[in-house]
């Protein structure tokens, strides 16, 4: 098992300028909980330790950590929920404002969206940042992360295709370095973008020539092996830390009797081309595909008003099940738009945070959770969009 600690590693903080979206105002001061984390005694932290290659069991000692749900493409919400969160900056600057905050974003960056690798590169951006002030950033991969490495692109923003289209010539730009050209896209994509815009006229008849060449650069990123799906491949799609397990649908008890570890070893294989013999790499089927898979899996985020009791009562014992497996207190996933907001279920054992925040979803207000000393809070914005925040305590 690979285990490495952040750290230690002695990292620049990265200074990419990029407009904050106008609706997102600085937030309120009223709620120490959203600045920069520091220990109860006054204390340097322990350093955040890392098991896994991709990460699957973190370590973080007395860190605070903010979970943010399912972005689809939208990098105004995405932005929104990171500044509820007390962890990016507000002057659009693309600053990492945590200190030494834990940040976990759920998966679904891709599809229903047109800025997906603007929030890839931002996250990459924000960890980076976060490691050089003992923090971190995580990811985990949800099911539109899987269906595009898999070639289904039946979701995709036409908006995305361009960009695909965009960020390969960046690449090109860059004599295809991938660090230099992936963490500079957030600071260049407006550009590219605003470009596009102004010569979309001239395409006129030949949009259909267009969308093509969308199609070919996003197969050409995010095939098995490409380099987004390397990216990707960086991530898990199930992570423990302290004790809390983090997924994009739901565990159950037989994944982690076949591995979580394992099943993250085979995705990232797999989205990176890789192989221990000369065939391709196998499918990692129980991770990714089926009703009752990592990322597909609705179980514990599905309406409880249309259980009948016998069911809920299954439904939470699979829980505990699954959490006393992995000895974890909660279980917080995405997936599943939830129109209440952010909330519990099972006794608090699951949290469900992906709210619809994508103007591609259904443009809510963005919500995120907070987690202290292993009690659970959500942080929201009130009504008035941005202006003042709330947060709902649980114990």
């Amino acid at each position: 098992m690979a285990s490495s600690c952040l750290n230690s590693l002695i990292l620049p903080p990265c200074s990419l300028p990029r407009r904050v979206a106008e609706t997102c105002a600085s937030l309120s001061s009223s709620y120490p909980a959203l600045n920069p984390t520091s220990s109860s005694t006054g204390g340097a932290l322990k350093p955040i330790v890392i098991n896994g290659d991709p990460p699957t069991f973190v370590s973080a000692p007395g860190r605070r950590i903010v979970a943010v749900g399912d972005v689809h493409g939208d990098l105004d919400q995405a932005r929104c929920a990171l500044e509820i969160a007390g962890v990016l900056s507000s002057d659009g600057q693309d600053l990492w404002t945590g200190g030494e905050t834990v940040l976990i974003q759920l998966g679904d960056v891709l599809d229903r969206g047109e800025e997906e690798i603007a929030i890839l590169s931002l996250l990459r951006s924000l960890d980076i940042q976060a490691k050089a002030q003992g923090g971190a950033v995580f990811q985990v991969n949800g099911n539109h992360e899987t269906m595009n490495v898999e070639g289904d692109f039946r979701y995709v923003d036409s908006g995305a295709f361009d960009e695909c289209s965009d960020f390969l010539a960046y690449l090109g730009d860059h004599q295809y370095n991938w660090e230099n050209a992936f963490l500079g896209w957030i600071g260049e994509s407006k550009r590219w973008r605003e470009d596009r815009k102004l010569s979309q006229n001239q395409w006129g008849p030949w949009n259909l020539v267009k969308r093509q060449k969308g199609v070919i650069a996003r197969s050409i990123l995010l095939r098995p092996g490409g380099p987004l799906a390397c990216e990707l491949a960086r991530h898990a799609v199930v992570l423990k830390i302290n004790d809390w397990v983090f997924c994009h649908g739901g565990l159950l008890p037989r994944h982690v009797a076949y591995g979580v570890e394992r099943m993250n070893y085979e995705v990232s294989h797999w989205m990176r081309g890789v192989s221990e013999d000369d065939t391709s790499p196998n499918f990692p089927f129980i991770a990714t595909k089926g009703f009752d898979s990592v990322v597909w899996n609705r179980l514990y985020s599905r309406d409880m008003l249309g259980l009948e009791g016998y069911q809920i009562n299954q439904i939470q014992s699979v829980l505990e099940e699954t959490l006393q497996l992995l000895g974890a207190k909660a279980m917080v996933v995405g997936h599943t738009p939830q129109t209440t907001g952010v909330n519990c279920k099972y006794n608090c054992s699951i949290w469900c945070i992906d709210v619809g925040m994508s103007s591609g979803v259904l443009n809510s207000r963005p919500e995120v959770l907070e987690i202290v000393e292993n009690k659970a809070r959500v942080i929201r914005s009130k009504r008035d969009r941005f202006s003042e925040l709330q947060a709902v305590d649980y114990t």
